[in-house]
């Protein structure tokens, strides 16, 4: 069990912790193993090829004997694979969607098998645990890092990494696509682009189509890290990195991911603790102070580069369709659409959009909204189990 102070910190900073991590008692049991699975050479959507992908994954359950049972889960934007259970019994905390995803969960994993995979360009560089290609892996022509060298990628790459890994597994239909937030662009991606493998899609705090307004905030995101003096144009690998426009970064992100009332809850407009603003620029209002802390922590274990290319990857969202209209006629599955009341990220009106597209076209749609005040971090929180018995019974049907 972590510190008071320190779950809230890492919430703040958009590492998820489960209902298991932060309710007595209730500690969650599965042990998971990290694989890693490798492809000699991929074709990014532009016309790049890559050789030598390496990416990680993870799986839960058991994968029955014809392979109908599969539930792929995408992750969020600075997520990886670890959806549920356990590295070692020794871990602090599970994966981040572990209060429903397991044995006797919503998701059960007694009946289903449940795998992930960490993106391309995944943000966690630092994490021993993650595994992924990107602008701080060796480029094996050159035996150096990619940097900016790399290519730029978009979600279906993501996804169709993803396939390649899916189909490595003798799989050839998906029961379910999960994912939170950018797993739900993920998610719907799957459905539009290889229609005949999902039979049911489920975004979670996600969008239908990537509008201008999201696209300018996500520019905002980048925007310290592409003025820091380390930049480099993105070619800094072996120097200096820029870590202080990546911690400024990585503030916008966890403080678009709340909302107003989380902020009340937590920080308001109290002083620091000892701290007088007052009396001296350098002095805190204690939410400025939660931000810097839960952004400098998370920047330890992230890339700068990779932040950049995976703000790149989010606005290519369907872009390779005229319009989401044309995107979603491809589709052929159900829907469950899950957004969080308070998410100012992708506000409920989104997904309220994306439902009445699906339902012009005749798709099979369902919709429940989270209730909370934590804003886009409850669709990989605790208040999602307040929708626990609609995913069951959607999974299930």
């Amino acid at each position: 069990m972590l510190p008071r102070l320190s779950r809230r910190l890492l919430l703040a900073a958009g590492v998820a912790l489960s209902a298991a991590s932060l309710s007595p008692g209730a500690e969650a049991q599965e042990v998971v193993e990290k694989r890693v699975f490798e492809l000699p050479s991929y074709t990014t959507r532009n016309g790049t090829e890559l050789k030598q992908v390496r990416v990680g994954w993870q799986s839960m359950g058991t994968l029955n004997a014809d392979r109908s049972n599969a539930i792929l889960v995408a992750h969020f934007f600075s997520g990886n694979s670890h959806f549920a259970g356990r590295y070692t019994p020794q871990d602090a905390a599970p994966g981040y969607w572990d209060m429903i995803i397991g044995p006797g969960k919503a998701i059960d994993t007694n009946r289903y098998y449940v795998l992930s995979v960490d993106s391309l360009i995944n943000l966690n560089t630092g994490d021993g645990r993650t595994v992924t290609t990107g602008p701080a892996s060796i480029n094996p022509a050159t035996g150096k890092p990619y940097g900016a060298d790399f290519p730029v990628v978009s979600i279906r790459d993501f996804v169709d990494v993803q396939k390649a890994v899916v189909e490595s597994l003798g799989i050839t239909r998906l029961h379910a696509v999960a994912g939170a937030s950018m797993g739900a662009l993920q998610a719907l991606e799957w459905a539009v682009s290889h229609p005949q493998m999902v039979s049911r899609v489920m975004p979670v705090i996600g969008t239908g189509q990537m509008d201008g307004w999201t696209m300018a905030w996500l520019n905002l995101w980048a925007a310290p890290i592409l003025v820091d003096p380390n930049w480099n144009g993105g070619n800094y690998h072996g120097g200096a990195a820029p870590m202080r426009g990546l911690t400024e970064a990585l503030k916008l992100v966890t403080l678009h991911a709340r909302s107003s009332g989380w902020v009340e809850q937590v920080a308001s407009n109290r002083p620091a603790q000892g701290q007088n603003p007052g009396q001296a620029l350098a002095q805190k209002f204690q939410i400025e102070s939660l931000l810097d802390t839960a952004a400098a922590a998370r920047a330890r274990i992230s890339d700068a580069a990779h932040f950049v290319y995976l703000v790149r990857a989010n606005q290519l969202f369907l872009s390779e369709y005229p319009s989401p209209e044309a995107a979603y006629a491809r589709a052929t599955a159900r829907f469950l659409i899950l957004p969080a009341a308070s998410d100012v990220l992708f506000p409920p009106a989104a997904s309220q959009a994306l439902r009445d597209l699906l339902v012009r076209q005749g798709r099979t749609v369902e919709y429940a909204e989270i209730p909370g005040v934590g804003g886009h971090v409850d669709g990989i929180a605790p208040p999602i189990l307040q929708v626990a018995d609609r995913i069951k019974a959607f999974i299930d049907r």
